[in-house]
């Protein structure tokens, strides 16, 4: 059995060290293929693309060897070396332009170096522009790789001066369209692909395979790799914890399967989680997000109302999947792109008094291990709740509704909203609603909001044992009124059949005080 890693990400240390390696070399050769071409790829972070690029890079090396047993390894590719430009974002001090123009310097340093070039250090983009044409005139067409190409913007994406940032990148950047002619390929990753930057405005002549068919399972694993490559792994956990093999494939598919990146092709697994849970022993985790959710998007997320109850059930059209505008920035967009939300289906919808359809697309959470992770970060970010007491909420909560105890499920409700710091509160019955629901679907209650009925919309419906509660949220009048809306529209109709209780809550919040101020409880009797 091959030792797994979740934390080498070299092709050469990979191979040498006898760690498993999934043979993704078949879509290398697709790559390479052409005598020139310039491609770029966004996938969610911790998803493999340092080792496509590592990857790439051995093959531009010409070293064949370490690609014995692999499908590229018998093609007719004639592995003459390369000069290779590797520009890795990762890691670095990008804080200021000041200090991003400093680390550019120090990146072209380090590479001029590798390749035995002295480089006088000037502009950054200049000495980008010297040493493609030293490297050039020596040895060829060059090979660029540059790893994580929006890491300066994502860093500084919330800041006031973040346009000095893109209009320093453009100028660094735009080097790569300007020595074209002098370039073998050039493979640009990133999470995100945001419209004002050169390489998706200038940089016209770009690839982007980021939801090409053909390259929608070269990274991540199909559910054939993983069965197939992880065999043994799976073979000793399964004896370890007594699992049927049939079911615990089908839990690890909830955990960690799941992420789509173009509308018809297979979903794949998260490589990192993949490794991480067969490395901790077939302990269920989550492993991806484990550093958590950065600061500006759970902020976007509450400054721009977003409601994810409605989002979440509403078809987007196929530009919601094109570069975006980052000074208006959308968070469900960013969402999607940095891999919290994945496209879950395709609809044709008829144009109404026409012969034309559109396309659009449904999305959801990939998977548990992405939803718990985000949701966690949402609560710990808008209250008290940490992660170490969480679990005791948890029980409580779903206690309170599988019991019908209505009052304490809305007490608890009462000290999560008291811990919700003033200045994200917004004047927004959504704003409650969203962060009630997140709290639910956390909990792993079975929730919905905005419910469709044939006579309005149900705020949010909870279920737990043998209670439903059908609730109706308030902001600034009271639970009177939402309880008599309730009743006006019989919201509670659409759950008479289920052979379950009924609760219907009328719930009031107020925003001055930030929190519930009261609540009216009544048992349905139909």
């Amino acid at each position: 059995m091959k030792d797994l890693t979740s934390s080498v990400y070299t092709f050469e240390d990979l191979i040498q060290g006898n760690f498993l390696y999934v043979d993704k070399t078949e879509y290398i050769w697709q790559l390479i293929r052409p005598a020139k071409e310039m491609y770029f790829l966004s996938r969610p972070r911790r998803f493999g693309k340092s080792l496509t690029l590592s990857t790439l890079k051995a093959v531009f090396q010409g070293k064949k060897e370490l690609f014995k047993g692999l499908a590229i390894y018998d093609k007719p590719y004639d592995w003459k070396k390369h000069p290779i430009i590797h520009l890795d974002m990762n890691g670095r001090d990008f804080s200021s332009v000041e200090r991003m123009e400093q680390n550019f310097r120090q990146i072209l340093m380090e590479q001029a170096d590798v390749n035995g070039v002295d480089l006088p250090e000037t502009a950054s983009n200049t000495m980008f522009h010297n040493l493609i044409k030293t490297l050039h005139d020596r040895d060829g067409d060059v090979v660029i790789l540059l790893d994580e190409y929006d890491k300066p913007i994502l860093n500084n994406i919330s800041k006031p001066d973040c346009r000095a940032f893109l209009d320093a990148l453009k100028v660094f950047y735009s080097v790569i369209k300007e020595k074209n002619g002098m370039i073998r390929l050039a493979f640009i990753t990133g999470v995100s692909k945001f419209c004002h930057v050169s390489l998706f405005s200038d940089l016209n002549n770009l690839t982007d395979i980021t939801m090409d068919a053909r390259y929608a399972t070269m990274l991540g694993y199909t559910q054939q790799e993983f069965e197939t490559n992880f065999k043994e792994q799976l073979e000793a956990v399964e004896k370890k914890q007594n699992f049927s093999h049939t079911d615990f494939l089908a839990k690890i598919k909830n955990w960690y399967d799941g992420f789509r990146f173009e509308e018809i092709s297979e979903s794949v697994y998260n490589p990192v989680s993949l490794a991480n849970f067969f490395e901790k022993g077939g302990k269920f985790s989550n492993y991806w997000f484990e550093t958590g959710t950065p600061s500006f998007l759970l902020e976007l997320i509450m400054k721009s109302k977003l409601d994810f109850s409605v989002s979440l059930n509403s078809p987007v059209s196929s530009s919601f999947f094109n570069a975006f505008e980052i000074f208006n920035l959308d968070p469900f967009v960013l969402l999607f792109q940095t891999g919290y939300l994945t496209i879950d289906r395709v609809a044709q919808r008829q144009v109404p008094f026409t012969n034309e359809t559109v396309t659009e697309y449904y999305l959801r959470f990939p998977n548990r291990e992405v939803e718990e992770s985000f949701n966690n970060s949402l609560l710990a970010y808008c209250t008290t709740v940490r992660k170490q007491d969480s679990q005791e909420l948890i029980l409580k909560l779903i206690t309170a509704v599988g019991t019908g105890d209505a009052d304490g499920f809305m007490t608890l409700f009462q000290s999560i909203f008291a811990g919700i710091p003033y200045n994200i509160h917004v004047k927004d019955e959504h704003y409650y609603q969203t962060v009630c629901y997140v709290i639910c679907d956390l909990l792993k209650l079975m929730v919905q909001a905005e419910v469709c009925t044939n006579n309005g919309r149900i705020d949010m419906m909870v279920a737990a044992g043998d209670w439903i509660y059908v609730i109706e949220f308030k902001l600034n009048k009271t639970a009177d009124e939402a309880m008599k809306q309730i009743e006006h529209k019989d919201y509670a109709m659409k759950y008479r059949k289920t052979g379950k209780k009924i609760m219907l809550l009328g719930v009031n919040f107020d925003f001055h005080t930030g929190n519930i101020t009261d609540w009216i409880k009544e048992e349905y009797r139909g």
